[in-house]
């Protein structure tokens, strides 16, 4: 039998993806930490189509990454803003940012700069080991079933 909706796989990042895949949404919550709020905002920043941008922005509301708050009466009027659960894909961002840097800049250089204003320097995101805060190298992580895995106990 071959899955087609990684929204039910036994994986986070299948799950993930199922959520987070769509170029647009990554787009949509780059903007929406970089303060963008409202629907005509983040049409005229993206450039994309009312229809696609109405159908994206209802669906991070929809998975719990955005909410809509009224911002205005009459006519209604809405703007999108993240919730905890949006915020804290800005980490995800930051690592492809800095991916991206590594891979994808020209000699031009990096087209955006990440401040870290906690510590007052410029940086880049590094993802490491929460017990020993190592950088994290595929060539020594190894995945193993967690107790939500389909078919019983975990080895």
């Amino acid at each position: 039998m071959r899955r087609t909706d990684t929204a039910d796989w036994p994986c986070t990042i299948a799950r993930s993806v199922s959520v987070l895949g769509d170029h647009w949404n990554l787009l949509l919550l780059r903007q929406a930490c970089l303060g963008t709020r409202r629907f005509d905002d983040f049409q005229a920043v993206l450039g994309t189509g009312r229809n696609i941008l109405s159908q994206r922005l209802g669906r991070l509301v929809e998975e719990g990454l955005l909410r809509k708050v009224e911002y205005q009466p009459n006519p209604p009027r809405h703007e999108y803003r993240l919730t905890d659960k949006g915020r804290e894909v800005y980490p995800i961002l930051a690592a492809m940012a800095a991916w991206g840097e590594r891979w994808l800049t020209g000699p031009e250089g990096t087209p955006l700069i990440l401040h870290h204003t906690a510590c007052g320097h410029d940086m880049h995101a590094v993802v490491v080991c929460s017990e020993c805060d190592q950088p994290i190298d595929v060539r020594e992580v190894r995945a193993a079933p967690g107790p939500g895995f389909p078919g019983g106990e975990t080895p």
